[in-house]
């Protein structure tokens, strides 16, 4: 079970993206990266083509699940993940607050 999923609301606690909030796109878990909008965004030349006329696009590129931390949606904070073992299985729930996520 991963601490952070796809559509979760996240902070970014370090490098260039520094603060930025942002919801997340996709994670990849084998490699520890996830795909955040509007964070990490980097800069593609594209050949052009018969549909596209090519030129210099911005596209997000994976950013470090460390670099990354959940914003809970009860108390609005950014904060670490727990899990809990229940009757209808693991659940994630927030450190600061206790509530499930």
């Amino acid at each position: 079970m991963n601490k952070i999923r796809k559509k979760d609301k996240v902070i970014v606690i370090k490098g260039r993206y520094k603060g930025k909030i942002s919801e997340v796109v996709t994670v990849f878990p084998s490699k520890g990266k996830a795909l955040v909008s509007k964070v990490n965004m980097v800069k593609k030349h594209l050949r052009p083509t018969q549909g596209n006329p090519g030129g210099i696009q911005e596209k997000e590129s994976p950013i470090s699940l460390s670099s990354l931390k959940l914003i809970c949606p009860h108390c609005n904070k950014a904060t670490r993940v727990g899990f809990k073992i229940l009757d209808d299985g693991k659940v994630r729930f927030c450190k600061k607050c206790g509530e499930i996520i």
